[in-house]
């Protein structure tokens, strides 16, 4: 059975018993404050459990892509060493917000599994929850009992609160589950040891491929536990796994999942998977990786340095690291394999098919990207190598490779080992820890339980038709973090609107009814809640009051949201309709615009961008808003959905003219409010992503305001011309005549001090030595250095100069007498750095050092024989 049909299955199963199919979420999450990424099944959901909002079925099924990598789940460091762990996977899963539970759960995956399946029951077991000491839960009977009518008890386990107990985080919904596992050993196998003994202990082919979990308790603050109002049941079965079972392999990589990936990584990289340990890991981690990276990028997740685009160039680099070591890749090569993904899961996935090219694009550029690190890398490690005294390397130095230049700690292992070195791995341990506990606490935050006052309304949010309302604190929470402590407010109903779509969270006040005022700081929307943030609670919580919304900044930042739109359409007018909006930041005082692109916008292009933006202010278009219309309706209409957003069945329609666009922001009631338009800087993000910022409004004017300054200033410097452009055209043509008449002069000086460098090249031990202060730049002084190298054999060169106050040294070495005595000029300039108060480095042939202390440059000159003895 193929792995398209096994997914359809699975869903048309559950449609049968009136679940409503829903499309996988988004794996990349935008507005969850508490999550990355998407890690489980449920946490589109989460704010059904949570009791947050109503959702469209209280019966629902999907495949959701899902990533682990970090935090609590985390199995990135064991993919690609077995043959069931993965990064991104897919989890099947069917859910029941206060529906049906534990009995018809129980049923339902029995029948899936061995009659539309068809697999033998024999191979199953089950486990039910044990009960905890620590939460005074005893053992789920009711599971258990259920379990006994459909399986014989010598195939039920019970597990413990780590394997039977799920819960969403620290707080919030929780609950036991039931976990369904596979034997799939040989019967040879199965006669020498009972599959009942390896259910959890990591075997290979003793796995779990179905959770269903029972929510039926909410976690406090303090760990107690308190009944949910209604129970819910939330289920997740790996989708990898279960093709493996129904294919008949013995691992994920062999299904149709994994096997087209594989088979042109053995064409690209000119290898043979099952042949070899290292080769077939190092297959299994790329075809792994490239899927997490590639649905990440499509879900609009581009690698970066900070956040979750961190978390994506880790796993593509742990990719390209595997195929450079061990596949011998030199050369880009992971991009190629998109093509094959996109026409694998496609039809499942669309935005494979639509974000193709940008994948292969961004893919390939940090693949360039990181092979250079790695060449910068291993001449660095040379460095760290050739420094080292005995044969451990300083788990230090390891460290600043890995942490600084992103060097992989386990390739400078397997270098060290190679060369006979070995590398003090509980110092880079220390060192690793060190940086993680800072890190970690200054993100830790960690939050009370809420403190129920009032009701929320239905229709909470009332800030796209006011700035001022009157409200009730409904719940209230005390958050500690590093910064220190502060209070996060939920309101009745507010005005104020939450961050979201790249548009920042309102700020202001409340004011109670004595007029004290307490500042809202911020704005943000967790699990479908607006929490307010503010460093004090008011003295009566229970009070009325007026919540009021900065008026000033909520203007300018609907000006450069509206803005945003009109941007978008005019870089589809004038770059073509590829492009897309990728990302973006609406603030008071600036926005950026981030879209898909493949070149460089020329200035003629931003100017005619430009032009097309304020057109549309001058011609004051008013706002045409439809709050409430189905997402098929809008798209029909031609609104614009952006890719790795999440659309309910009603969406919020924004049109200004022609421009028309699905958002939840706040927008000017006419495009005349905004006043003008100008774009700032227009630069690239990655391979194919462009990013424009721009201002409008009062920036503007601050901005042509000062740039009239400027001018008067310039004007003043030329002496008030009256053509300040020529003025400057003509002092431009002068320089470039001084330039040619200075770099001529400085030519000269070379050759004629060549010629007298020449005769005072002595001999030392077989060596044509020279030390000497020359008056010479940096780039003078290593022209001169090869050019005496070409002419002289067995040359050994140290130059001092003094440049601004400051020393500079450089070191030549002749190839040959570099290898044969064993001289690095990178360490030599470093030893002798110190007479300078200064430091440098770089190849064994030519290196530079530079200092503070141009006093030191002869005693650093009378040194330099001491290496020739």
């Amino acid at each position: 059975m193929k792995s398209q049909e096994i997914r359809s299955q699975f869903l048309e199963f559950f449609k049968s018993k009136s679940h409503k199919i829903v499309p996988s979420a988004p794996m990349v999450l935008k507005d969850d404050p508490t999550l990355m990424f998407t890690n489980a099944g449920m946490v589109q959901f989460k704010e059904y459990f949570l009791g947050n909002s109503e959702p469209s079925s209280s019966r629902i099924t999907d495949s959701q892509k899902c990533l682990r990598v970090s935090g609590k789940h985390n199995d990135l460091e064991e993919v690609g060493m077995d043959t069931y762990h993965h990064t991104m996977f897919e989890m099947l899963g069917n859910w029941s917000f206060g529906d049906y539970f534990k009995e018809e759960a129980i049923n339902w995956a029995w029948e899936l599994l061995t009659e539309v399946f068809k697999i033998a029951p024999e191979n199953l077991y089950v486990s039910v929850f044990e009960g905890s000491e620590e939460d005074k839960l005893g053992l789920d009977t009711e599971a258990l009992e259920l379990w006994k009518k459909i399986v014989p008890e010598d195939r039920i386990v019970y597990g413990d609160k780590k394997d039977n107990f799920w819960e969403m985080g620290d707080q919030g919904p929780c609950g036991p589950c039931s976990e369904i596992h596979i034997d799939i050993r040989s019967e040879a196998e199965k006669a020498k040891k009972p599959g009942k003994e390896l259910v959890n202990a990591d075997h290979p082919q003793v796995v779990e491929i179905w959770n269903l979990v029972f929510m039926q308790y909410n976690r406090k603050a303090d760990g107690s536990l308190v009944e949910l109002p209604a129970k819910h049941i939330d289920t997740g079965m790996g989708f990898e796994r279960l093709c493996m079972v129904l294919q008949g392999t013995q691992s994920n990589y062999d299904t149709d999942v994994f096997t087209p990936l594989i088979a042109e990584l053995e064409k690209i990289t000119n290898s043979q998977y099952g042949k070899s340990e290292k080769t077939d890991i190092a297959i299994r981690v790329i075809a792994d990786h490239v899927r997490a990276v590639t649905f990440s990028i499509a879900d609009g997740q581009l690698p970066s340095n900070t956040g979750a685009g961190y978390v994506i160039r880790r796993i593509l680099r742990r990719a390209i690291r595997y195929g450079f070591t061990f596949l011998d890749t030199k050369e880009p090569f992971i991009y190629k394999l998109v093509e094959v993904l996109s026409k694998q899961m496609g039809e499942a996935f669309p935005e494979l098919k639509s974000q193709k090219t940008l994948c292969e694009n961004v893919i390939k550029e940090e693949e360039q990207s990181f092979l250079r690190t790695l060449d910068q890398g291993l001449i660095l490690l040379e460095n760290i190598i050739s420094e080292t005294k005995g044969k451990t390397v300083s788990g230090k130095k390891a460290f600043e490779l890995y942490d600084t230049f992103g060097f992989p700690i386990d390739l400078t292992a397997l270098i060290l080992r190679e060369r006979g070195f070995d590398l003090d791995q509980k110092e880079f341990e220390v060192q690793l820890k060190e940086q993680k506990d800072r890190s970690r606490a200054a993100t830790q935050v960690t939050a009370g339980d809420w403190e129920e006052i009032n009701s929320v309304n239905a229709e909470a949010f009332v800030g796209y038709d006011h700035l001022e309302a009157e409200t009730q604190i409904a719940r209230y929470r005390k958050v500690e973090s590093k910064k220190g402590a502060f209070y996060q407010i939920v309101l009745s109903q507010t005005p104020f609107y939450p961050e979201g779509g790249g548009q920042v969270g309102d700020k202001g006040f409340l004011m109670d009814s004595e007029n004290n005022k307490i500042e809202i700081t911020d704005t943000k929307k967790e699990n479908n809640l607006i929490v307010h943030f503010a460093k004090s609670l008011p003295k009566n919580p229970k009070d009325k009051f007026r919540a009021v919304v900065n008026s000033k900044n909520r203007a300018a930042t609907a000006a450069n949201h509206t803005a945003t739109h009109l941007l978008h359409q005019a870089l589809r007018e004038v770059l073509g309709t590829h492009v897309e909006q990728k990302g973006s930041l609406v603030k008071g005082d600036y926005l950026r615009f981030d879209f898909s692109h493949f070149s460089k916008v020329n200035k003629e292009e931003l100017e005619q961008v430009e032009k097309l933006v304020n057109q549309r202010i001058n011609e004051q278009l008013p706002l045409e808003e439809q709050r409430s219309i189905s997402f098929k309706e809008a798209v029909n209409q031609g609104a614009l959905a952006l890719f790795g957003e999440k659309y309910g069945d009603a969406v919020r329609a924004i049109r200004f003219g022609e421009s028309m666009e699905l958002c939840g922001g706040i927008h000017v009631k006419n495009t005349s409010e905004i006043w003008h338009f100008k774009i700032t800087s227009e630069g690239a993000v990655a391979s194919g992503i462009r990013r424009i910022e721009a201002i409008t409004g009062e920036a503007v004017k601050d901005y042509f305001a000062t740039q009239d300054e400027v001018l008067e200033q310039i004007k003043a410097e030329l002496k008030n011309a009256k053509d300040p452009v020529k003025a400057v055209n003509t002092l431009q043509d002068e320089n470039a005549a001084l330039k040619k008449q200075v770099e001529a002069l400085l030519k000269d000086k070379a050759k004629n001090l060549k010629s007298e460098l020449k005769s005072e090249i002595s001999e030392i031990n077989g060596v044509n030595f020279l030390a000497k202060k020359v008056d010479l730049d940096a780039g003078g002084i290593k022209d001169l250095a090869f050019q005496l190298g070409d002419e002289f054999e067995n040359l050994f060169l140290l130059f001092g100069t003094e440049q601004n106050g400051k020393a500079l040294l450089s070191c030549y070495i002749s190839k040959d007498l570099a290898k044969e005595k064993d001289l690095h000029a990178g360490k030599i300039v470093k030893d002798l750095g110190k007479y300078i108060q200064g430091g440098g480095g770089g190849q064994p042939f030519f290196a530079t050092a530079g200092g503070k202390k141009p006093e030191g440059i002869n005693e650093a000159l009378q040194e330099a024989q001491a290496y020739l003895k």
